[in-house]
């Protein structure tokens, strides 16, 4: 049992990261008042979970201005999709085993 929960990534315990990086692994970019409305989570909690993810090289942000308006858009990195598969792969394994 313990090789199982050995697998499962800690970048990815919190529910609202689990929650982004799900987001991100099917959208090529979502921007950060989509994930807040998507989540339904505050700017202040999103930001925090972002800039962990940003932080661990598991996803990418891009700023820029849409008419006038600041944009910020976020993208899962190669690492961090294939981080997060082999979490879901874990996640997979722990609950077959019941």
């Amino acid at each position: 049992m313990k090789n199982l929960i050995s697998n499962l990534d800690k970048t990815f315990e919190s529910r609202i990261r689990l929650g982004i990086m799900s987001v991100l692994s099917v959208n090529e970019t979502y921007d950060f008042n989509s994930l807040k409305e998507t989540l339904q989570v505050t700017d202040g909690n999103l930001a925090s979970h972002l800039k962990a993810l940003e932080k661990a090289g598991m996803v990418q942000v891009e700023k820029q201005f849409i008419n006038r308006k600041p944009n910020t858009s976020y993208s899962a990195t190669e690492k961090g999709l294939a981080a997060f598969k082999q979490h879901i792969a874990a996640l997979e394994n722990l609950i077959g085993m019941h």
